[in-house]
């Protein structure tokens, strides 16, 4: 179905980033990554206040594939 699409700010992209407007019939992943993170990382805004004094981050992952992409091109 067609749209009016009105001015787009694209400010960065990534690598394995897809960007579309419009109607889209197939969008396939050509990479991947695991991120691990701890209490805090990823915040945003103004006037922040955070104390994590004793943080780590327990990774417990025996899976040698998380998500693979195979067959999907």
């Amino acid at each position: 179905m067609p749209a009016m699409v009105g001015f787009i700010n694209l400010v960065s992209m990534g690598s394995a980033s897809v960007f579309t407007v419009g109607d889209v019939f197939y969008i396939s992943p050509i990479s991947y990554n695991t991120t691990y993170a701890g209490s805090g990382s990823f915040n945003t805004g103004d006037g922040l206040q955070i104390a994590n004094y004793e943080n780590q981050t327990n990774i417990d992952s025996t899976s040698q594939f998380d998500m693979p992409v195979v067959g999907n091109m």
